[in-house]
């Protein structure tokens, strides 16, 4: 009982709760790390160049802005009974995405490989969002940063045991050559291995959980359903069609500059997109002025125009520092393979060592992240607070991209994922523990859905333009991807320097 409010309070969960909770997130991490550390490998190795690698990607993050809103939406309104509210999400995404890992190393062409990233990240994203909101749904406000720091204990685990198995295999004798445009056994039985882990981990939360049920949550003074209108809509109803024509005039804007400018076919999308969302956003606003609050279109645009400030604020540092996160994925094995082993040809013996130092890269900064989550960012934040620590942990990372270009041997690249781990931390921690106390218990899944627009923006950006730019600019040297990354993790920083955040106290504490 709550000796303020008077209201009672969710149970205390301890470590093996916390665990339960979370565990699940260390098996969808190791499919977000194989596909992470390897799918420019396998896309090269099946014919695809250097320029091909940024429009091949965009099925990342094309699926988690589709997927995660609408997810976010329908599980705030599931209830399965016992299976309950977020736990079905998990499961279907679970058997999706570790379908597309058994037939993934399968490819021979190089569009099947393409489809089935787009079919994996969907999967990932439908098991993924609702997590994020099973901690709030799950802990008492007091433990949402444990929560959240036990999550990303798991996420950097699974990210270490998925990046570094394909060179664990070669050091066992599985074969790592590419010969023939083939993928490596390497890849393919981490791929199968991945596969088989993300089932099972997330089949664990599913079965040593049980979610509260609607009735549960009421007397815990939360709503289990959203209303069918509330202040958001009316405020969606009250809006004009300037905005909704301004989107779609930027995103006619960017479709001519394509071919005005001769930019990558890749920019394209981006203007569609950008039209498309100002065309839906005018249908949200004409539903809502007739009423129609319920339906998903309109409850999605109005949450997303209605977003809480903090939330607005958070969601600008996101958006640079996964701009970063995405150029660094999409570009390491690349930079790695021409710079530090001068094997810049996907079919050279050379190129494949360099695909599986990337993986060992990987695999440092996620254990990096493990151990700060758990340990340096807890200390930082109980004496500077959040805010500040989130500020620090995204520096660390700005300074290790930036190392890529002090170091010439790839050994020494383990420092600069020192910096790059802490920053990782921080992201998947600091930003989710600062909000989950501050949503609404009953939008927790649409909000957490919103919330990671901002992740997966920034890579549909960095998909299409970085492209552009790196042909444009650069086109022989992707080491110059790094500068980028350093400079918007730099971006994310001072972002972050505008957030306020809630003390205990109650009062706004900004940087």
């Amino acid at each position: 009982m709550d000796q303020v409010t008077g209201v009672r309070e969710k149970p205390r969960q301890g470590w093996a709760g916390l665990w339960n909770i979370s565990f699940g997130f260390f098996g969808i991490q190791i499919g977000f790390a194989l596909q992470n550390a390897n799918m420019s490998r396998v896309f090269q190795s099946l014919g695809a160049s250097l320029d091909d690698l940024p429009a091949l990607w965009i099925a990342a993050p094309l699926t988690g802005l589709l997927v995660q809103p609408i997810v976010g939406f329908l599980s705030d309104r599931t209830w399965l009974g016992r299976l309950g509210r977020r736990r079905p999400y998990f499961l279907a995404g679970a058997i999706l995405a570790a379908l597309s890992l058994f037939i993934m190393p399968l490819s021979e062409a190089l569009l099947l490989a393409a489809v089935l990233l787009w079919v994996l990240d969907a999967s990932l994203n439908i098991s993924m969002e609702p997590f994020r909101a099973f901690v709030g749904d799950m802990l008492r406000k007091d433990q949402h940063t444990a929560g959240y720091a036990v999550q990303t204990a798991f996420i950097g685990a699974g990210a270490v045991v998925g990046s570094i198995f394909p060179w664990l295999l070669e050091q066992l004798g599985v074969s790592n050559d590419a010969a023939g445009s083939a993928i490596p056994d390497t890849v393919r039985w981490s791929f199968w291995f991945g596969g088989a882990a993300l089932f099972l981990a997330v089949l664990w939360t599913v079965l040593t959980t049980r979610e509260y049920a609607p009735d549960q949550l009421t007397a815990y003074g939360e709503e289990a359903s959203p209303p069918g209108t509330d202040d958001t809509i009316r405020a969606l109803a009250s809006r004009t069609f300037g905005s909704s024509l301004a989107w779609a005039a930027v995103g006619a804007a960017v479709l001519a500059a394509v071919a005005a400018l001769e930019l990558e076919k890749e920019v394209y999308l981006l203007g569609a997109l950008l039209v498309a969302y100002g065309a839906l956003s005018a249908l949200a606003i004409a539903s809502a002025r007739r009423g129609r609050g319920t339906n998903m279109l309109s409850s999605i645009v109005g949450d997303f125009a209605g977003m809480p400030t903090i939330m607005k604020r958070l969601a600008l540092a996101q958006f640079f520092s996964w701009s970063a996160l995405f150029i660094m994925w999409i570009n390491t094995t690349p930079v790695v393979a021409q710079r530090f082993f001068a094997s810049p040809d996907p079919a050279s013996a050379g190129y494949q060592d360099a695909g599986n130092w990337v993986g060992v890269l990987f695999a440092v900064y996620n254990g990096v992240a493990a151990v700060a989550a758990l340990t340096l960012l807890p200390l930082l934040a109980k004496r500077l607070g959040k805010v500040k620590t989130h500020a620090v942990g995204l520096l660390c990372g700005a300074a290790g991209f930036a190392s890529f270009f002090l170091f010439r041997d790839p050994q020494q690249l383990l420092i600069a994922e020192v910096g790059i781990g802490i920053a990782w931390a921080s992201i998947l921690a600091m930003p989710y523990a600062i909000l989950a106390s501050s949503l609404p218990q009953r939008k927790l899944g649409i909000y957490m859905g919103l919330f990671n627009i901002f992740i997966v923006v920034p890579q549909l950006l960095v998909a299409t333009v970085m492209g552009s730019i790196t042909k444009a600019f650069f086109p022989d040297q992707p080491i110059y991807t790094m500068a980028f990354a350093a400079g918007t993790m730099v971006l994310a920083a001072l972002a972050t320097m505008r957030v306020r955040e809630e003390t205990e106290g109650g009062r706004a504490e900004r940087l």
